[in-house]
């Protein structure tokens, strides 16, 4: 079924999952009308809790967002999950199987589930992620869950997307000595044992609890609840729940939580402005930056001296 911009704009907003599924393909496809009618989308009988999932590759994200997913329908929330999987470096290509350990969300018509590949974007998203998640706000969805790919220390761009960060992590894994290192301690907002009823369940939560106490900053911060899962059983997912829902309640009510907030979308902002600078600064360059690769191959130019000369070549072609 093909739909006219009108059709997208008022599908969305009366949450069509056609609609929205379709609009969000636009986007990742580079349609050159769908940031306009992203865009040009609001919503402002609500806001969506965005609520991000990360971890290393193996740690049972998408067993636990499938059942987190169960447990906010039980709650009557309306629950949209955004799937992130990496892309081969050779082909292009992406499994998208995160969807596959999503059997029992997917059986629920009332959750739209969406999987997206990297693309070889970096930090755990796929380029496109903040405007699919900002689509999803405004086609009315209570919750928006966004599982990351597999990330390591550095790969930390949920936090400009989601209200609330889930970092999951399993006994036995090294997470003691991961959890020491910056980046993914800084960003968790609920810390998630997940397979808790393995050997080193309650050591690695000591060594949690004993890393937080380290912790320094005003009383009234916000500190990371830590809860025990077995996913593939439900165990503890209710907890978890109730750990992000106490989150944006704090986000909500106390100053703290709204300095975050806006801190979150300047980020945001940000990021989406230089990725856009970016994609306008290069349009059209493809002949020169193979003109000036072909230097550099030639020992004539460094690559440092090709990227100064792209840049001046594109300030003067925009004049």
């Amino acid at each position: 079924m093909k739909f006219t911009d009108d059709e997208l704009l008022s599908g969305t907003l009366s949450g069509d999952f056609r609609a929205v599924a379709r609009l969000i393909t636009r986007i990742e496809a580079g349609h050159p009308r769908a940031r306009a009618l992203a865009a040009g989308l609001r919503r402002k009988d609500g806001r969506a809790h965005v609520v991000g999932v990360t971890g290393s590759p193996g740690a049972g994200k998408s067993t636990l967002v499938d059942v987190m997913a169960l447990e906010y329908r039980k709650q009557g929330l309306s629950v949209a999950i955004v799937a992130v999987d990496p892309s081969s470096p050779f082909s292009g290509g992406a499994i998208l199987g995160d969807r596959i350990r999503m059997s029992r969300a997917a059986e629920d018509p009332s959750i739209f589930i969406r999987s997206m590949a990297t693309r070889g974007s970096l930090g755990g998203l796929a380029k496109t992620t903040l405007e699919s998640v900002h689509v999803l706000d405004c086609a009315g969805f209570d919750v928006v869950i966004v599982e990351t790919v597999g990330v390591g220390q550095a790969e930390v761009d949920i936090v400009r997307t989601a209200d609330t960060c889930a970092v999951v992590l399993v006994p036995g894994m090294g997470d003691s000595v991961q959890i020491i290192k910056a980046g993914l301690m800084e960003i968790a907002d609920v810390f998630v044992i997940n397979k808790a009823d393995r050997d080193g369940a309650l050591a690695l939560e000591k060594d949690l609890l004993t890393l937080l106490s380290l912790a320094e900053g005003p009383s009234s911060r916000w500190t990371p609840s830590i809860v025990k899962t077995v996913a593939t059983t439900g165990d503890g997912v209710s907890a978890v729940v109730s750990a992000m829902q106490q989150h944006l309640a704090w986000l909500e009510t106390s100053p703290e939580g709204r300095s975050r907030r806006l801190q979150v979308l300047s980020q945001t902002i940000a990021a989406l402005a230089s990725e856009w600078i970016a994609q306008a600064a290069l349009k059209g360059s493809a002949d020169r930056l193979r003109a000036l690769a072909e230097e550099c191959m030639a020992r004539k130019r460094t690559p440092i001296e090709a990227a100064e000369e792209l840049v001046q070549w594109s300030q003067k072609a925009q004049r």
